[in-house]
């Protein structure tokens, strides 16, 4: 039985997130009903990491077991023909090993918040950017990015539902950069808290706006309580950028 390692593209909004739920339509469901479509038999669907609601991915990575032994080029095509017409795509197939598990083999994921940071709303880009039309200081915010950067008990930027088994973490990559008016943050680790990365961008937030210092993102960090951080911040920004094996 050929397993298929899945690159996907996605715009979050529609969805429930990634997970099939009872509560509405997830990304899951809808490429599991592709495939379906397209081999006339079941076959779940494992992710590399399960995105929530309104959260998008430019490079997720998933993998399926099938039972006949397609041509990758096939199998890419042919779940993309199904899965129409949502805002879903297969960017590439790769028929890899037994041994390779989509999360499980995952040695990093990236992921990247925009926000775009000017006085008119953004138009063709609304509900895939955070609107922020106050002023914000990047250089502030990526002066206290670095507070976050290393082995840290990430307790003040867990969500209260996360089920990781620990709240230490190794952030390797917390960079901000501008492009005209937009602020894009990056984050790169092995593997993240749930709402991590939005509620660290809420939090810097707090810097650009001149009501934290590095200092007081420090102190946050170090009081390991949700409460002492910052808001959390929208997932229209937010994209699983990549996934590292």
């Amino acid at each position: 039985m050929p397993r298929y390692k899945l690159t996907i593209e996605y715009d979050g909004r529609p969805y429930v997130g990634w997970q099939r739920q009872d509560n509405g339509l997830g990304v899951q469901q809808v490429l599991e009903e592709a495939i379906e479509g397209f081999t006339g038999e079941p076959a779940p669907v494992f992710v590399a990491g399960r995105t929530d609601a309104g959260v998008h991915a430019l490079g997720q990575v998933a993998h399926v077991d099938l039972t006949q032994d397609w041509e990758t080029d096939t199998v890419r095509d042919a779940i993309n023909f199904h899965v129409k017409p949502h805002p879903i795509a297969v960017l590439t197939a790769e028929i890899v090993d037994q041994e390779f598990h989509a999360r499980f083999s995952a040695c990093g994921r990236s992921y990247q918040y925009r926000i775009v940071n000017r006085r008119p709303p953004p138009t063709l880009d609304r509900g895939r950017v955070w609107w922020v039309p106050t002023p914000l200081d990047a250089a502030a915010m990526s002066e206290g990015a670095t507070v976050l950067i290393g082995n840290h008990d990430f307790s003040t930027f867990r969500d209260s539902e996360c089920q990781a088994k620990s709240p230490v973490k190794t952030l390797d990559e917390l960079a901000v950069t501008t492009d005209s008016d937009e602020i894009r943050i990056n984050a790169r680790a092995r593997s993240f808290l749930h709402h991590q990365v939005r509620n660290m961008v809420g939090t810097l937030r707090l810097l650009g706006e001149g009501k934290w210092t590095p200092a007081d993102l420090k102190r946050a960090l170090d009081a390991k309580d949700r409460t002492k951080g910052g808001p959390t911040a929208p997932p229209d920004g937010l994209y699983l950028l990549a996934v590292e094996y």
